[in-house]
């Protein structure tokens, strides 16, 4: 077995490989969302589609790739080449999550061998369906909501299928930004695996693989320490929704496990808001992750004490057919309720609630000056809740989104067409003996052409809880202020008319506040 130091330095490079894929694909992409926001994911994983390690992005996404990649594993088998590049978006074939967002996925071999794969995601901003932008509140079934990549084919021994490439670009209705967003992931990738074959090539397939294990293992170490560290119990709750449903949960906590069961859930929705099962586990990694150990890259042993449980035909355990468009609504208050819940029973512990949504905005058009379709998608910052020692975080993505940035007026402003009149904080009450809720911001769009919106966000009719006597935290909205004078407030909306000179004005949520020692 290799020294101690080789292990090290194996297991730092494969860590480079994941951050190198992350920074290829944003200085490549086509897409804002992607190259501005960062509305992506990056890994490595083993040559059992195991999370070996993850890049920068988006926390969600880190237990996308794995199931992708096993998903590939299962259905291609023995077929998989050197050379292969493979494609899924369907969260029931691996993608997890909505069409919108891809998995490109490769395996690389050395001496015949399949030693590891890397992969990508990222959202594209149209992959076909009923509205522009592919993100519709009206859709009751999957088939509407964009064109489905179960697990595809797109580079087979080093060849690539035109036939494939063809295929998106024609569903697109941005067949330019989702052709450069597709060959930014490839390049990706490929860039990665670069870094992976001279590692092997250097210290040998055992040596890789060893370090491999390692690393596994010292995830499942650091997991299991974080876990001790918590209390051991037995805790359950509800929690009602701004569509007046109650949600059920219960989190059992041992030394060695953490159970999180959300079998008594309610029915799949008949609209776009459910979850595949592996989009449930998913949440579920997010919130344990950041409970047990938040200062790692994530690898499978992360994960090895996490069980989650679920009842298929459930909003945490859709069928095949279900519409998922706005699965990160859903997966976002499902992270939110389960961190309410521990908040409550250890206040000290965790902060209060946060504005808790994406409040993903979609603006698609032309461009007023150029006349090129556009699709703008814009996930919203908004205050984080108050700690028992300091205030809240102002101006911060969800817990869902992590490590993104919203998009600079300047990019929006000349890729879109439309007047960003102001982006500013919006403060809540600041109140004496109490730590205050972040900010959160407002952000007003002035249509110059015309335009059509749709938008999906939480906490609009039910505030942002707080912890213990302190203030509760605001709500998110959208408004729209019409040309004539007339306000529109929207919730959850898809294929809303924009004209020129309307204003789209969007505000989220400050903080829950506590009480201060």
């Amino acid at each position: 077995m290799a020294d101690r130091f080789t292990l090290d330095v194996i297991s730092q490079g494969l860590d480079a490989a994941a951050v190198e894929m992350f920074e290829v694909l944003r200085k490549t992409a086509m897409s804002p969302i992607i190259y501005e926001v960062l509305d992506v994911g990056t890994g490595v994983l083993d040559a059992n589609g195991q999370l070996v390690s993850s890049g920068a992005g988006i926390p969600s996404f880190i237990g996308v790739l794995d199931k992708s990649v096993q998903a590939i594993i299962s259905k291609m088998g023995d077929t998989i080449i050197d050379g292969d590049i493979f494609l899924t978006n369907d969260p029931n074939y691996g993608g997890v999550s909505h069409l919108n967002d891809v998995v490109v996925a490769q395996p690389i071999f050395s001496n015949g061998l399949c030693i590891a794969w890397v992969a990508s995601i990222a959202h594209w901003g149209d992959i076909g369906g009923r509205t522009s932008g592919s993100m519709s509140t009206k859709t009751t079934e999957i088939f509407a909501e964009g064109l489905r990549l179960p697990i595809v084919r797109l580079f087979k021994a080093g060849v690539r299928n035109e036939s494939v490439v063809d295929i998106i670009i024609t569903n697109s209705r941005l067949p330019d930004f989702v052709r450069g967003d597709l060959w930014a992931q490839v390049s990706a990738g490929r860039r990665a695996t670069k870094t992976i074959v001279q590692l092997c090539d250097r210290f040998g397939i055992d040596a890789l693989q060893s370090a491999i294990s390692e690393a596994r293992r010292n995830g499942k170490q650091r997991a299991k320490a974080g876990l001790r560290s918590l209390q051991s119990n037995h805790f359950s709750f509800v929690e009602e929704q701004d569509d007046g449903t109650l949600w059920k949960a219960s989190i059992t906590i041992t030394d060695e496990l953490m159970i999180i069961d959300l079998r008594d859930a309610p029915i799949e929705s008949l609209g776009p808001y459910n979850l595949s099962r592996d989009g449930t586990f998913v949440a579920c990694q997010v919130f344990y992750k950041a409970l047990v150990d938040n200062d790692r890259f994530a690898n499978a042993g992360s994960f090895e004490s996490l069980h989650v449980l679920t009842t298929p035909g459930t909003l945490f355990h859709a069928g095949s057919v279900a519409a998922q468009g706005y699965y990160f609504e859903t997966r976002m208050k499902l992270i939110d309720m389960l961190w309410h819940g521990l908040a409550v029973a250890m206040p000290n512990l965790l902060p209060a609630g946060h504005f808790a949504s994406i409040f993903g905005t979609v603006i698609a058009g032309k461009h007023p000056d150029t006349g090129r379709r556009y699709a703008m998608v814009e996930p919203q910052m908004g205050g984080w809740g108050a700690t028992s020692k300091r205030s809240g975080q102002s101006a911060m993505f969800s817990t869902n989104h992590g490590d993104t940035f919203n998009c600079p007026v300047e990019i929006a402003e000349a890729r879109y067409g439309f007047d960003v009149l102001e982006k500013a904080l919006s403060f809540g009450p600041i109140l004496k003996g109490e730590f205050s809720g972040g900010a959160g911001v407002r952000v007003s769009y002035l249509l110059r052409n015309s335009a059509v919106l749709s938008v999906g966000y939480s906490h609009a009719k039910i505030p942002v809880w707080s912890v213990g006597s302190g203030s509760i935290g605001g709500k998110n909205c959208l408004r729209i202020k019409r040309s004539d004078g007339t306000i529109e407030i929207h919730h959850f909306a898809s294929d809303v008319e924009l004209s020129q000179g309307d204003v789209v004005e969007i505000e989220t949520s400050f903080g829950g506040s506590r009480k201060s020692p």
